[in-house]
């Protein structure tokens, strides 16, 4: 038997991928990790972030309506907001309509992170598009937007919530 590479039979096979779809998902995982790379300096994970980012858009908001519009069962957002209570950036408080539930509130840390995070997004959105002009930047957006829309994603939350692995510990 020979060591001998066997050729390829369809050469276009061996091509890289060159489509639009592999092209997101290529420079989707790439953001993903740079972005996690960044904000893992402030002690956060991405799923922190976006956690913040709900609670920061709607102070008062209970842990079962994060669940609904992260898609998840409330005991995994409990786990996460433990996490989050843990590190000092969330408070809840029970609510004073039903004693049984508790309202989420950023605290002042987390409030502070969170500018930290704006900042943070921001300088890593001008890294990943720096190829782009603003018009450029802005039709990709807009596309991007459409796509995501016509795919039934839910605006402003990341679908990876519903693949994070249970919190150990």
């Amino acid at each position: 038997m020979s060591s001998d590479r066997q050729p390829v039979e369809d050469p276009g096979a061996a091509t890289a991928p060159r489509g639009g779809a592999f092209l997101l998902a290529q420079l989707g995982a790439h953001a993903a990790g740079r972005f996690g790379e960044r904000v893992g300096e402030l002690g956060l994970a991405p799923p922190d972030v976006g956690l913040l980012r709900m609670i920061a858009v709607e102070p008062g908001r209970s842990q079962r309506s994060l669940a609904a519009d992260l898609g998840v069962v409330p005991s995994r957002v409990v786990a996460l907001i433990d996490n989050l209570e843990e590190k000092g950036f969330v408070e809840r408080r029970r609510s004073a309509e039903d004693r049984r539930h508790h309202e989420l509130y950023l605290s002042e840390d987390g409030r502070r992170v969170l500018g930290r995070v704006r900042e943070i997004a921001a300088l890593h959105e001008d890294d990943l598009f720096a190829a782009l002009d603003e018009e450029d930047r802005d039709r990709l957006t807009a596309l991007l937007g459409r796509i995501a829309e016509q795919q039934g994603l839910t605006p402003g939350v990341h679908p990876g919530y519903r693949r994070l692995p249970k919190r150990q510990g």
